[in-house]
């Protein structure tokens, strides 16, 4: 900006010549005072002019301003409330994780599905004997009668991207995971354009990319701080494994945040839990009950065990809470610093190494997530169907028969007095 104020200066300088030309006239004649632009004559320039001295601080008011209209747009309620519960749902999920794999390193004991049949019973407990005392419409027995095999394929997605998630640890590494589990975020936010008509500005686009960098640089200080040990079995088949399990949280998710928007938090969460207990307590007989039975019960496993359970259920109670004030693309992203709160705990528990670059991830995560929730993203309306251009026999028999009764009587005057009215019947 003052290079643009000095190079308007050296434009509205005199030339060389001119000058002497003014000194001369000046000399010369006298110039009446209130000619404009008089050689010789030491007018003032006005305050705006290319001579003007601009006051201290001048130059930095315009980014002051920007400044001060980002924090006035970023600095709101609805989005310090949108971080805070976000970052409550990471932390349950970091609960989920660390119990996970402490009952997996000190107590050998792997069983995603049994941990998850646990869960929803507790939901089935909960929220579907709400539903089971409520009368008319909103009633079990009605939602059964109306939705049941909708819930069916929810339940079905829900328990099973859970299950492919945990089951991929066994084949691919951890950075295959972390990479491969974000590919749910774009396929979200392509359902949500679909079904639910989401319409999305440049910004969140920019957003997403920026969390995405986040968790790129996390995975890189997972490599440079050497987390990365295990090569995995078979890492075609794990990263098959994450890429439908996040496909199918991505379902999940979408189902979610419709039932939600235009149900009810209850009915979700009921019939989840209802059809969730059935499918994972099938499964969980067919492919755990020999790892169940190898199980050395103490104290210590079943607390690992209720912790879990409670986090858990606190996750899958909040997150329709969170979605319903924001959307499930948004809660995805504020959920990816979960992974970070995990390695945070592990420094402690199991010594995990610590790299700067964790703490740059999460800043970088944090910021796409505000820019995200910084603008809300549109709903499309429904397009109208397009009245048909020609009408069909009945609409022009119907046409006809308008026009016959809004023709008006015709009256004849004949030269006798006689008056005769003609009508159109």
């Amino acid at each position: 900006m003052e290079e643009v104020a000095a190079g308007a200066a050296g434009a509205a300088e005199t030339p060389p010549g001119a000058t002497g030309a003014a000194g001369g006239a000046a000399g010369a004649a006298e110039t009446p005072p209130g000619a404009a632009g008089a050689p010789g004559v030491d007018a003032e320039t006005p305050p705006g002019g290319a001579g003007a001295e601009h006051p201290p601080g001048a130059a930095t008011a315009p980014p002051r301003r920007l400044l001060a209209l980002l924090g006035a747009k970023l600095c709101t309620w609805h989005i310090l409330k949108t971080i805070i519960l976000g970052q409550m749902l990471s932390l349950f999920i970091c609960g989920t994780a660390v119990t996970s794999q402490y009952l997996a390193e000190r107590y050998q004991v792997n069983t995603p599905m049994f941990q998850s049949f646990i869960n929803y019973s507790l939901l089935l407990l909960v929220y579907t004997t709400m539903l089971a005392f409520r009368t008319g419409s909103d009633g079990l027995w009605q939602i059964l009668k109306r939705r049941w095999w909708k819930y069916i394929f929810l339940g079905l997605a829900d328990v099973e991207a859970n299950y492919m998630i945990v089951k991929a640890y066994q084949y691919t590494t951890l950075t295959s995971v972390q990479l491969l589990d974000c590919f749910g975020i774009p396929v979200l936010m392509a359902l949500s354009w679909f079904i639910l008509r989401a319409r999305y500005r440049l910004i969140h686009f920019l957003a997403v990319a920026v969390c995405l960098l986040g968790v790129g640089t996390m995975v890189g200080a997972d490599i440079l701080a050497g987390r990365q040990d295990s090569e995995g079995s078979d890492v075609v088949i794990g990263d098959v494994l994450v890429l439908l399990g996040a496909s199918l949280y991505a379902i999940s998710n979408v189902s979610e945040e419709y039932i939600v928007k235009n149900l009810s938090r209850v009915e979700f969460l009921g019939m989840v839990g209802l059809f969730g207990t059935v499918i994972s307590g099938l499964q969980l007989a067919i492919v755990e009950h020999r790892e169940i039975m190898k199980i050395q019960w103490n104290w210590k496993i079943a607390l690992l065990f209720t912790v879990f359970a409670l986090c858990m259920f606190a996750l899958y109670s909040f997150m329709p809470v969170v979605i319903k004030v924001t959307s499930a693309t948004s809660v995805n992203l504020g959920i990816l610093t979960a992974d970070l709160y995990s390695l945070f705990f592990g420094l402690f528990l199991f010594y995990y190494k610590f790299s700067g670059l964790y703490i740059l991830s999460f800043i970088i995560i944090m910021v796409g997530f505000t820019l995200y929730c910084s603008t809300p993203t549109r709903t499309a309306e429904p397009t109208a169907l397009p009245q048909p251009s020609s009408t069909g026999l009945d609409n022009a028999a119907l046409k006809l028969e308008e026009s016959d009764s809004e023709t008006p009587a015709i009256t004849v005057q004949f030269t006798r007095g006689e008056t005769v009215v003609v009508s159109t019947d």
